[in-house]
């Protein structure tokens, strides 16, 4: 498990990495958007969904390479809104709507794959605990 962080913090910048790639392309209206530039046009906007994804990998990696109780707590919050707002992007940005269906890019793969990835690492911190003995 020593090697666990490492993997978190890898993942981290993979999906800093794929927040800046194509996301979903449409191909009717030859649309592509990313994670970070997702407003195309005034009358089709995804908004910039990549930005949360951001601030949560920036959080994430100082609190995974702190060896606090407290940081690794607050790191599995951070991680689980992190995968949450992976899910809102997977699941809003590849419906079809209006008779046009998206197709998915390796950038959106790849951030769902990173955050699982955080989320593992999260769950399992490198921490060594204190043994205390009770007093009698």
């Amino acid at each position: 498990m020593r090697y666990l962080k490492w993997a978190g913090v890898a993942a981290a910048v993979v999906l800093v990495v794929a927040c800046f790639m194509p996301w979903v392309v449409i191909g009717s209206r030859q649309i592509i958007v990313t994670g970070i530039d997702g407003s195309i046009t005034p009358d089709f906007s995804f908004g910039r969904p990549g930005y949360i994804n951001l601030l949560m990998a920036l959080l994430f990696i100082p609190l995974t390479l702190i060896p606090r109780v407290w940081a690794k707590r607050l790191n599995l919050a951070i991680v689980a809104i992190n995968l949450a707002w992976t899910a809102r992007n997977y699941f809003v940005l590849g419906t079809c709507s209006g008779g046009e269906c998206p197709e998915r890019q390796t950038g959106l793969f790849l951030l769902v794959l990173a955050s699982l990835l955080m989320l593992v690492s999260a769950l399992f911190p490198d921490v060594e605990l204190k043994e205390t003995r009770p007093e009698k």
